[in-house]
């Protein structure tokens, strides 16, 4: 009976296998650490705006899209290859930036367009987290908040300017 509990246990370790030492583990979670506050942070401003895919969507989307890149990258995939994995994460998030999207009425009129935005964004400032490029991830999310919070406040009074 002994035997067979020394192989489940060096069973599971080789399932566990994939991060084999500190720095490897480390790097992973830096990565992922990253992305999930940088998602955080874009989904805290829609959030405190209102509007429905807020920090949980957007943390969810970064962590996701930050995952897709790392796997493989850990895997030893070449990053030459890694371009049909960013095609799919892109794919995928135009869905569910999509379902953001709502036409109101039969005017021209259509919201959710800056949050399917923010969630694009959020997938790749993922990925460049994810692919170890956390100094790009946060110079984006800072453009991006900027936009999303600073610009929103300069339309609004250009807004009222004009109906005013």
């Amino acid at each position: 009976m002994e035997g067979w509990w020394l192989e489940v246990l060096q069973t599971i370790r080789a399932e566990f296998s994939d991060i084999s030492d500190a720095s490897q583990v480390t790097r992973v979670c830096v990565r992922m650490s990253v992305a999930v506050l940088l998602g955080g942070l874009l989904g805290y401003e829609r959030e405190s705006r209102g509007i429905s895919a807020g920090l949980r969507t957007h943390m969810l989307v970064a962590l996701g899209s930050a995952l897709f890149v790392l796997v493989p990258l850990e895997a030893g995939i070449q990053p030459a290859d890694l371009s049909r994995v960013l095609q799919g994460v892109i794919a995928g998030i135009g869905f569910l930036g999509a379902g953001a999207i709502i036409k109101l009425n039969q005017a021209q009129e259509i919201k959710g367009l800056t949050t399917a935005a923010s969630i694009w964004m959020t997938a790749a400032i993922g990925i460049a987290a994810g692919m170890g490029r956390e100094s790009t991830a946060i110079l984006s999310t800072l453009f991006a908040l900027f936009i999303l919070a600073v610009l929103r406040q300069i339309e609004s009074r250009h807004k009222k300017d004009l109906a005013g």
